[in-house]
C-alpha cells in the first residue's frame, strides 16, 4: 500500500507538468501540442524498446490492441481536449475539473470491480469523496470570483473551456479502469514493458495525426509556421520533456501504482496531479494562492488520507468463487 502510494505520488508530480504546457505555449493549436507530446513519446519509446525486445515480444496481437485503444483515447484525444480547455479558460478553471477525476473513478471502480477488488464500504468512502468535492468546490468558487471581477473576461470562452475539460474526464475516467484491468488480469508483466507498448503503439497514432493536421492546415492557406511553429526549438524541447517525463515515466509509476493498489482507492490519489498542476499554475502566474484555494488544497489532501485508512471488504460473491 505505501509503495504503491508513493508510484501514484511521483505520477501526480510528474502529469501535473502536462497543464503547464499549453500555458507556456499559448499561440500553438492544441492539436499540435497533442500530436507533438506524443510523437517524442513514441520516438523516445523505440530505444527502450529495443532495451525491451524480449518482453514485448510475449505480447500478442489482442494486448497491441488494447494498447493502442488506451492511447488513443487515453492520451491522444484525452490532451487535445485538455490543451483545448487549458487555452481557452486558463490552468485552475480545467485543472479543477479533471479535479473530479478521483470521485469519478472511485464511484465507477467501486461500482463494476467490487469482485475483484472488494468493496470499499459507501460509509466509510463518503466522507473520503466529500472531503475531495468540497476541496474542489472551494478551489473553483476561488476562481470564479477571479473571474467576475476580471471585466475583459470571456465567459462563452471559459464555459467552452470548462465543457471541453468533461471530455477530458470522460477520456481519463475509462484510461485508468480499462489499464487496470489489462494489469491486473497480467500480473506476470512488467509494468514497464506495458508502459514501453503503449508508447510503441502511440508512435504510428501521433504521426499519423502530425501529418494529417499539416495538410489540413496547408490545404486551407494556415499562415502557422509548420512544421514546429514559430518557437521551434522551445517547442521541440517542451514536447521531449513532457513526452520522457509526463508519458513514460508518469505512465510507468502509475502502472506500478495499479499493480499495488485497489482499483478504486487508486483513483482517488489522481488527486496529487491536480495538487501538481495547481502548484504550477500558481508559480507561473507569480501568485501565492487564495485562503478559499487553500481552504480546498487542505481539503483534498484530507480526502487522500482518510482514503488511505479504508481496507476493501471482500464482497460474497469474490468470497464463494
Amino acid at each position: 500500500m505505501l509503495l504503491g502510494t508513493l508510484y501514484a505520488l511521483a505520477a501526480g508530480l510528474i502529469w501535473g507538468l502536462v497543464f503547464v504546457g499549453p500555458l507556456l505555449l499559448p499561440e500553438y493549436p492544441a492539436a499540435l501540442q497533442s500530436f507533438g507530446r506524443y510523437l517524442a513519446f513514441g520516438l523516445i519509446a523505440l530505444p527502450l524498446a529495443w532495451l525491451d525486445r524480449g518482453a514485448l515480444r510475449q505480447l500478442r496481437r489482442s494486448d497491441w490492441l488494447e494498447a493502442l485503444k488506451l492511447v488513443a483515447v487515453g492520451n491522444l484525444l484525452y490532451y487535445l481536449f485538455l490543451a483545448n480547455a487549458i487555452q481557452r479558460a486558463g490552468g485552475p478553471l480545467p485543472t479543477m475539473i479533471i479535479g473530479t477525476l478521483p470521485v469519478v473513478i472511485a464511484v465507477c471502480a467501486n461500482l463494476r470491480d467490487a469482485r475483484r477488488d472488494g468493496r470499499l464500504p459507501w460509509l466509510r468512502l463518503l466522507p473520503s469523496l466529500s472531503l475531495i468535492a468540497l476541496g474542489i468546490a472551494c478551489v473553483n468558487r476561488a476562481e470564479l470570483q477571479a473571474l467576475r471581477a476580471d471585466p475583459q473576461a470571456d465567459l462563452q470562452r471559459y464555459a467552452l473551456g470548462g465543457l471541453l475539460a468533461v471530455g477530458a474526464v470522460a477520456c481519463w475516467t475509462w484510461y485508468p479502469l480499462r489499464n487496470a484491468d489489462w494489469l491486473r488480469a497480467h500480473p506476470d508483466r512488467s509494468p514497464r514493458t506495458w508502459a514501453t507498448a503503449q508508447g510503441v503503439a502511440t508512435l504510428p497514432l501521433a504521426l499519423c495525426g502530425y501529418a494529417a493536421l499539416w495538410l489540413w492546415m496547408s490545404a486551407r492557406g494556415d499562415a502557422f509556421a509548420m512544421p514546429f511553429g514559430p518557437r521551434p526549438l522551445f517547442f521541440v524541447g517542451l514536447m521531449a520533456a513532457i513526452g520522457l517525463l509526463a508519458s513514460w515515466v508518469g505512465t510507468l509509476c502509475w502502472n506500478e501504482a495499479s499493480q499495488r493498489l485497489p482499483t478504486a482507492l487508486a483513483g482517488q490519489l489522481i488527486v496529487f496531479e491536480t495538487l501538481a498542476a495547481l502548484s504550477y499554475a500558481f508559480v507561473l502566474r507569480q501568485q501565492w494562492p487564495p485562503p478559499l484555494t487553500l481552504l480546498g488544497i487542505a481539503s483534498l489532501i484530507a480526502g487522500v488520507v482518510w482514503a488511505l485508512r479504508i481496507k476493501p471488504v471482500a464482497t460474497t460473491e469474490a468470497a464463494t468463487a
